[in-house]
């Protein structure tokens, strides 16, 4: 995670939004005292919005633990696709 003021970012604005893009990294910038503004990548963006909806029911988020669940375990089993 990258922190900056409002100043510094307007100074290099490209490179601090290339830092974001390229390399996953979020970024800070404080605009005085408990406030600011996060900047993330698109792809990042759209990652969280997936998993909140993805948790956003129980009956979801319960299916997603027990997958979990079953990976770690070790009771997992592959099936072969069928080709249409």
């Amino acid at each position: 995670m990258l922190t900056t003021t409002i100043s510094d970012f307007r100074k290099d604005i490209k490179s601090y939004l290339d830092k974001v893009t390229l390399n996953f990294e979020t970024l800070i910038i404080n605009r005085g005292k408990d406030s600011g503004v996060v900047i993330m990548s698109l792809e990042e963006y759209n990652s969280l919005q997936a998993t909140q909806h993805e948790l956003s029911s129980k009956a979801n988020e319960l299916r997603l633990d027990s997958a979990i669940e079953k990976l770690k375990s070790g009771s997992t089993f592959q099936k072969e696709l069928l080709e249409v």
